[in-house]
């Protein structure tokens, strides 16, 4: 890994979508950054979701083709390999998020390289740093032999982590097997612990409309900005700083700072550009983060929701990083699909982590246990009721073994097990976290709505984009090793040890 040297974050007006203006933007960053793409350059977008009802979710096509034309414009002969690559969320094949998006399309315009991250075979990369939840992590190997990183994110807010920018953009360096894990309450400290994989020498985040309130169904909000930098502390640091909010209060960011990546300090950061950070801060005034409680978030539904404090307790009360904040994206996908959901949906009680509360559930209204530290005692329908945890310490979770449980068993399973508790005063949903997509089957099964993964204007692409990919890892697996060994930080390269206070940038 390079050593940190003073970042720059370059501020830019950008008011629409205008591939050639993007263009340009982005060309004359690289050309300050004094940056040039150079043997294999990888570019990873936030793809979580796309189509018409997601369309504030993802990084827009027209700004990754500027990025793109801007990188070939600055290539002097040593770029062999310019790609596109990512892993979108909610158990969809990343091949169709791609189609869906506009990405396949404008991608072949160009001539630039696809990777769907779960097709590609994965490479175990080593970690030592203190503080550290495992001594490993995986990658595919695009992003581990990746020559030139470069990260262009969506400017949004995120009911997990408080907002998604740069570094929490790296959820997606991973497949479905080994980005669950340990996407938990300690989801900000595996955020921070990606970073060692690799680093981008170049962030362009599109900003020009950005995402309020939510991650996976965000309401628009018009920054009209294009943000670039070469270092995520810092680029992530005056996103926060433009939206009223304390870097050092998003626990991802402040992590990776005290760990060397990069301050969050502005005075050690130099701030330039056609927009002055007074002014890109008068633009995003109002903008809401995420981070609502799931109790406060369901005040006024069918749906009261209960949460006690996960497994060890003694780091938060609240398990900001798992199965609560899926459900918040679940119910509204579900509102996108079904306009009539909250209609349908019975009262619903769903309990959270070591709830210790009572449950005042009335006849006929069901109780839902959500999560593997889902535990409660006490009577339900005048039925005395002990819920235990099942929650198994992730020292005993390994991701060599990790098994990739996709949309259609779960569609069975989910459904198998809401069927089989309706006559129960209480069904549980066992995980760490239960996905949102597990969430989305089963507030279906419950109330009756449309459900997502059938609907008939994608349901022919969503299969043939599913069985392209059953086939492709078939294939891959039939052909080699699925998993390799390689260094830290994406090359071998040691990771930082020098603490903010020391870098050069310091004043």
């Amino acid at each position: 890994m390079r050593p940190v040297q003073r970042p720059t974050v370059i501020l830019r007006d950008c008011p629409t979508y205008d591939p050639n203006r993007i263009r340009t933007i982005v060309r004359e960053g690289l050309e300050r950054l004094n940056l040039r793409p150079e043997g294999r350059t990888l570019v990873k977008p936030n793809l979580v979701a796309a189509g018409p009802l997601f369309q504030h979710a993802y990084t827009r096509p027209e700004f990754m083709e500027g990025v793109l034309l801007a990188l070939q414009d600055r290539q002097q002969g040593k770029l062999t390999e310019l790609a596109v690559g990512e892993r979108c969320g909610i158990t969809v094949p990343t091949r169709l998020v791609f189609e869906q998006s506009g990405y396949d399309a404008m991608l072949a315009r160009l001539g630039v390289k696809r990777y769907c991250f779960e097709e590609e075979q994965q490479v175990e990369i080593p970690l030592t740093h203190e503080g550290r939840l495992r001594d490993y992590l995986f990658t595919p190997e695009p992003v581990a032999r990746a020559d030139f990183f470069v990260n262009c994110p969506k400017f949004k807010a995120h009911p997990w982590t408080t907002v998604t920018f740069s570094m929490k953009n790296y959820i997606g360096i991973q497949d479905d097997r080994h980005r669950l894990i340990d996407h938990d309450h300690r989801l900000n400290e595996k955020v921070a612990d990606l970073q060692y994989i690799v680093q981008p020498r170049f962030i362009a985040v599109d900003a020009i409309t950005a995402g309020e309130g939510r991650m996976l169904t965000p309401v628009p909000f018009p920054l009209g900005m294009v943000i670039m930098g070469d270092n995520q502390v810092a680029v992530d640091s005056v996103g926060c700083h433009l939206i009223g909010l304390d870097p050092a209060s998003v626990e991802h960011i402040r992590l990776a700072s005290e760990r060397g990546f990069g301050p969050m300090d502005l005075g050690c950061i130099t701030i330039e550009g056609d927009l002055t950070l007074d002014q890109a801060r008068e633009r995003a005034r109002g903008f809401k983060v995420g981070l609502v409680r799931v109790e406060k978030y369901f005040e006024g539904t069918h749906i009261t929701a209960y949460a006690g404090p996960p497994p060890e307790g003694e780091r938060t009360d609240y398990c900001w990083g798992g199965c609560p904040g899926a459900i918040e994206e679940a119910i509204e996908i579900l509102r996108l699909y079904d306009a009539e959901l909250d209609q349908k949906m019975p009262r619903l009680h769903v309990v959270f982590g070591a709830y210790m509360g009572e449950i005042p559930a009335g006849p006929g209204e069901q109780v839902l246990f959500i999560g593997d530290c889902a535990s409660w005692e006490g009577k339900l329908q005048d039925k005395p009721v002990q819920l235990r945890s099942v929650y198994k310490d992730r020292s005993t979770r390994d991701p060599h073994q990790a098994k990739h449980d996709d949309i259609y068993p779960k569609i069975m399973s989910v459904l198998s097990r809401v069927k089989g508790a309706r006559n129960e005063p209480y069904l549980r949903l066992e995980g760490c976290p239960v996905s949102v997509a597990e969430q989305v089957l089963a507030l279906v099964a419950i109330s009756g709505s449309k459900n997502p993964y059938f609907d008939a204007g994608q349901v022919v692409a969503f299969n043939k984009a599913y069985f392209q990919w059953k086939s492709v890892t078939a294939l891959r697996r039939l052909k080699g090793v699925p998993y390799q060994k390689h260094g830290p930080c994406a090359r071998g390269e040691a990771a930082p040890e020098v603490s903010p206070e020391q870098t050069p940038d310091a004043e």
